[in-house]
């Protein structure tokens, strides 16, 4: 994969459907996505807007939602993994609304591979993209109107990593992350539904042995992890 072309969108800069996508919201739609899957969430539902969130909880009340900001009736949880590391979700489907990650993604849904991740799957993702051998990927930095460093830093991480089959040291990437706007917003308390350990769960560089796959079931685009095994002649990572 080492001739595979990146390039780096905003979600206003998309004018087409791509081959591949990587959706990218590090601070915290994505980073809270793996955190449910990793506390046992069966699958994402990708909820194009609030009143959306809810009215698939009311048909299916087994289903639970969580939104950005502070609780709200009818939301179960906030985009917080500080806050979500704790709850048991085995078995349950999770129905998630975002600023910008659940944004991002349905922007692509038309695309043949849509990946969404953060710094948490990021190795995940970057196998998946390596055994895809697709030449061509467009990564959506989703946060800030395209601009969010956090999430282009690990996009241009994920892409190193993707083309790039020895180590890539991460340090630099979390760097620009840990120094963006969204960290200091989160740290100082600026935006809210926020867990003091948000930043550093969100700085964490592989710490899920999955990719996160979404695609279209039925009406709904639907989010699921996939673990990506390294092929046996891969250098360990």
């Amino acid at each position: 994969m080492i001739g595979m072309d990146a390039c780096f969108l905003g979600i206003a800069e998309l004018v087409e459907a791509p081959s591949v996508a990587v959706v990218v919201d590090v601070m915290r739609a994505f980073t809270v996505a793996a955190w449910a899957f990793a506390q046992g969430a069966e699958k994402i539902v990708l909820a194009e807007s609030l009143e959306e969130a809810l009215a698939l909880t009311a048909r299916h009340p087994d289903w639970v939602a969580l939104k950005d900001g502070p609780p709200a009736p009818g939301f179960a949880m906030v985009n917080s993994p500080g806050l979500l590391r704790s709850v048991d979700l085995g078995g349950r489907t999770v129905v998630q609304k975002t600023t910008a990650g659940t944004v991002g993604a349905l922007a692509v849904k038309e695309a043949s591979l849509v990946l969404c991740a953060g710094f948490v799957v990021a190795e995940a993702t970057a196998r998946l993209l390596r055994t895809r051998k697709s030449d061509s990927v467009t990564f959506v930095v989703t946060g800030d109107e395209g601009r969010a460093e956090e999430d282009l830093a690990c996009a241009q991480y994920i892409a190193r990593r993707a083309t790039t089959e020895a180590g890539t040291d991460a340090a630099e990437f979390v760097r620009r992350a840990a120094e963006s706007r969204a960290a200091a917003e989160l740290a100082e308390g600026v935006r809210q539904g926020v867990h003091s350990d948000d930043v550093a769960l969100c700085l964490e560089v592989d710490r899920f042995p999955f990719a996160m796959v979404a695609t279209s079931e039925g009406p709904l685009m639907v989010l699921r992890p996939r673990t990506v095994l390294p092929p046996t002649d891969e250098a360990p990572v």
